[in-house]
Order: structure tokens, then sequence, then C-alpha cells
């Protein structure tokens, strides 16, 4: 379905206030049977009681649930039904945003014979007379070879926790250790490897090569650390973010990426880009802030934690945080009046129609601006961080990867974040890498099956004989 989100930059050419991008529709868990075991669950760090809460009208309800009836009604029903699935399934069933569009494509690729082999790593190209004709894999039983009619096809997420690719093309990054990407942990670059093995190249021109976004690290109780993408609060009236001399350097309620941009821009050269969000007792009341949820959720473990800085007076606050307290104190109090009349002239926020879809629209006469004035003081500290990765392999219009003379590799096929940003690593709308992902796996899997060509039904490459495992497709990672 459409949504009201509009495009990032409403003032652009061509730009659109709603209805672009798509939403996958809620999904029951139930249509895939046992398959839904191998279905990760929702993010625990965005999840409550490990339930997936849907962006627009499902999060409102969720954060109006103790001003009005309707919505605590909604929660009070999301709530039994997930606890419900809990005691009986082990999991929520209840599945949106991005479990239900993987759930909803893992439900048609089982109808439609699709084989899955879980838990097995790609690591090479078979390459034979300059055509790739497989992979070799290493899964439980060890290493093995899967040949493709077809061809192989990667899909593998891009670089975001690959070390040396970030210290590469990360400028804000030179160590590729101190950049923390909100995806999951495995995506280390396995696609982008195996292109180049087989002779592809990675773009290294981009405006960006990543996606940015304002990510907070969580402590976790075994030791570990959780990184929290900030994506629905910042726009919220009653925040800011400031650098450590204590000044704004953004509109906070814009999106994700272009507040990041706006950090590594105004970070001196050698020091580190950071910056902290900054709220008063109302807000995270009412909003939270990062990992903190809204009441009646507690704070305290986070205090105690490190995650969460609080203070009775801004400066307390400033102090607690490393930020330069003159700074702070004058940054809250010259934004604090134009605030109550619901003004930034600083930054304009709440001026585009993507700030104010993000604000709370019961707050007048701006969505997104209010003083932060109710003690105590809290904070949470921000580092560069992103959903994903931009720069990838060179592809033409059929997404078939290129080679060093950019022409295409036989059999060679990369799609989502293992293609190079169609946008050339710029970001103008939600869904800017999930939307030609979908598209170019669609095209590719066309030009794999000729149907562009009429060549409908290719006929198989000649082996002196085929394993048991050969795709009768292509294969994809």
């Amino acid at each position: 379905d459409g949504n009201a989100i509009p495009d990032f930059h409403d003032r652009s050419p061509g730009s659109r206030n709603g209805g672009r991008s798509l939403c996958a529709a809620p999904f029951d868990g139930r249509q895939l049977g046992r398959r839904i075991d191998d279905l990760e669950p929702p993010l625990d760090l965005v999840s409550p009681f490990g339930m997936g809460v849907a962006s627009g009208a499902d999060l409102r309800h969720f954060f109006n649930s103790r001003r009005s009836l309707k919505s605590l009604l909604h929660v009070v029903g999301r709530l039994a039904r997930h606890f419900r699935d809990l005691a009986i399934h082990g999991r929520g069933l209840h599945l949106v945003a991005g479990n239900a569009l993987v759930a909803r494509l893992t439900k048609s690729a089982d109808d439609l014979g699709v084989r899955f082999r879980l838990a097995t790593a790609a690591r090479a190209p078979l390459v034979e007379a300059g055509r790739v004709v497989g992979l070799t894999v290493e899964g439980p039983e060890g290493p093995s070879e899967i040949r493709a009619r077809r061809g192989v096809a990667l899909a593998a997420g891009g670089f975001p926790h690959d070390v040396a690719r970030k210290a590469r093309l990360f400028p804000h990054d030179p160590t590729g250790r101190d950049h923390h990407s909100a995806a999951p942990a495995t995506n280390t670059g396995d696609g982008l490897t195996i292109g180049e093995a087989a002779g592809g190249r990675v773009r290294d021109d981009l405006l960006h090569a990543g996606a940015w976004a304002p990510v907070s690290l969580v402590p976790r109780r075994d030791g570990g650390v959780g990184r929290f993408p900030h994506l629905v609060e910042r726009a919220k009236p009653g925040l800011i973010m400031v650098r450590r001399d204590g000044r704004r350097f953004a509109d906070e309620a814009d999106s994700y990426h272009d507040v990041m941009t706006a950090l590594f821009a105004a970070t001196p050269a050698g020091e580190a880009p950071r910056a902290w969000m900054i709220c008063d007792a109302r807000f995270l009341a009412r909003w939270g802030l990062g990992r903190v949820r809204p009441a009646p959720f507690p704070r305290r473990p986070w205090i105690h934690a490190g995650y969460l800085k609080r203070g009775r007076t801004i400066a307390e606050l400033a102090a607690a945080c490393g930020i330069d307290p003159a700074g702070l104190v004058a940054t809250v109090q010259r934004f604090a009046g134009p605030a109550r009349d619901g003004r930034d002239p600083e930054f304009g926020r709440g001026g585009s129609a993507y700030n104010r879809v993000q604000g709370d629209p019961e707050h007048r006469p701006n969505p997104c601006v209010a003083p932060i004035e109710q003690a105590p003081f809290y904070a949470v500290e921000i580092v560069p961080g992103s959903l994903g990765t931009f720069a990838g392999l060179a592809t033409d219009a059929r997404a078939r990867v290129l080679g060093a003379d950019d022409r295409p590799i036989p059999g060679l096929w990369a799609v989502g974040n293992d293609m190079s940003s169609m946008m050339g690593g710029r970001y103008p709308a939600g869904g800017i890498t999930l939307g030609p992902a979908m598209t170019f796996a669609h095209l590719a899997a066309l030009d794999a099956a000729g149907l562009d060509t009429g060549e409908a039904d290719l006929p198989a490459r000649s082996s002196p004989a085929r394993s048991p495992d050969e795709d009768r497709t292509h294969a994809a990672i």
C-alpha cells in the first residue's frame, strides 16, 4: 500500500509529498507453517517484548496510549494477541515492516518450490571459460559446490561490517572501526568480494558510500553492544542535537542521512564525529529517547548502565556528557524563546513536509518544535552509523555485473546493496535501497531466464555431469 511519507527534500524538482513509498502490509506468520522458525524475529532494540510495531498509525497508537482511549484499546489488543502468540508459538505472529516483507517473499518462494540453504556461507565464484557457473559454499557439513544453469545473483547486503572496505570508502572512519551500522553483523561484504573475484569492480565515485543514520551504542546484559538507529524521535517537539561545543548543527527533523551528513560537515578535521540528543523530562516520558522507551517503561537501568545521561540542570547534564556547559546552556536558552511560538530561526525545523509528518500533529503551532525546560534533563550520545551501504558492484540496466572493461560478466548479476546505488550515493526518500533491490532483482531474473530477449528456454550449459545440487535457474546469496 502507498503511504503518506513525503520525499526527504520537498523543495527539489520532481519531489512528492507522499504516495511514492510503499509499505509491506501486515502478514500472518501462521501462513509460513514451520518455516516461521527460520525467520529472524524483529530487532529487539526497537521491538518491545519482541513485538514488531509498524510505523504510521500503529506506532502513533503506542505513543498516544496514555492520552487516548482508542489508542489504549488498540495497544491492549496488540499486546494481548502478541502474548498469546508467545505462549503458544514462542514468538509473535503478527508480522509488520521488514519481517512482513521477508515473510511474504518466503511464502511466495516456498509456493514456487525454491530451495533454501540456511547456515551456508558463499565463499567464491566458480568461473569456467569466463562465465560464472556457480559458487563454492561452506555449510554445516563442510565445503561444497553449487552449480547454476543460468548463473549467480549476488544479494548479500553490501558491506556495512567490512572493516577494510569501510576504511577505504568512509572518509569519517579511516580505521574502519569507528562507524557503527545498525545492519546485521553478518553483512560483511561477501557479495562484493565474490563479485570482485569474478572480475567485477566496486564503484568508489559515489557522493556517499553509505546510507548514514544516527546510531547510539546500547550496552547489553551479555557484555555486547547493540546499535540503535534513531529514526523516530528526532522530529518530535522538545529535542535538539548538539556537538561537544554545545551547538546545534542541523535541522534535527531532517532525514537520518541528512542529519549525519551535516554532522560530518560540522566536525573539525581530526575530531571524531559525535553528537548528543538533548531533551527534558516531559519529552522522555512522552516519546522516549533511543533504547529508553516512554513511560511507564523504567529509565533508571539505562542511567546506571551509562547509556542515558541525566542532569538536574542543563549545565549539570553538559558536564555529565563532556559537552561545553556554557555552550549548551546558551543553545538551550536561545532555542527556547522562538520555540515557545513554534519557530526555529536557526534551522527552520518543521518547515518541510517530511519534518512535519515525523513530528507530533497534536502539537501546535509547529509539530516539530518545543522548548526544553522541564527538569531533569536527559541525553544520549550519537555515533556515526548507517542503515546500509551505497557503494557496490558496477552493473548495467539488467543488473549484470560489469568488469573492468565495462562489459557484462557472463552469468553474474548483483542486486540490492551489492549493486552500486542507482542514485549515485544520494538518499532522496525512504525505501531507496529496498525499492531498487526488488526492481532489479526482477530484471535480473528476467535476464537470467532470457525473457527479455525471447529466449525463455535457454539450453543448459554443457558439462560432463550434473551435480544433484545444480540449480535449474540461478543461485543467489
